[in-house]
């Protein structure tokens, strides 16, 4: 399997904003070390099942350039379980980060994104894997290149989280 299929399973669908939970950006942070090790999880799962088709892939082409060739069957199936675990593991920790009411939005570069109230706007706090706290935001139909800084007016203008 190639690369973009392994991205494919283990990718969230898109979907609209979940109202039943949202954040302060106090709480939001409260959660980021849980939700690191979560997200480090489905990272290192998603690289295994990756390192896995890549071996599958030139697998398939020996096979394919020789005309066939013998397969240690066993380390093959092997690995394809290793694969099916760390599949289940991937899941399982989006699953687990999806039931905070936090999206996870690339598990690449490790994003997630934290409905927040402000006024009567839904705004997504924005943070990546690796940055010590939540320091951007941006709009609900808007990415990760349409990040802003969070200022006083996203600080003053929250509502009580549900």
């Amino acid at each position: 399997m190639n690369r973009r299929k392994a991205q494919t399973l283990v990718k969230l669908e898109s979907r609209d904003i979940d109202m039943a939970r949202t954040f302060t950006v106090t709480e939001a942070e409260s959660l980021l070390s849980v939700l690191e090790s979560l997200l480090r999880s489905a990272i290192q799962a998603k690289a295994l099942i990756e390192e896995v088709d890549a071996e599958q892939q030139v697998l398939a082409n020996r096979i394919f350039v020789n005309g066939g060739t013998l397969v240690d069957v066993v380390a093959v199936a092997r690995r394809k379980a290793e694969r099916e675990k760390a599949l289940q593991r991937a899941k399982d920790a989006v699953a687990e980060i999806d039931a905070t009411g936090v999206q996870v939005k690339d598990l690449d570069i490790g994003l997630l994104d934290f409905p927040c109230v402000v006024g009567d706007d839904v705004i997504l706090l924005c943070w990546k894997l690796g940055e010590k706290k939540i320091t951007h935001w941006h709009g609900t139909q808007e990415g990760f290149a349409s990040r802003k800084p969070i200022d006083d007016r996203i600080l003053r203008g929250q509502k009580k989280s549900n």
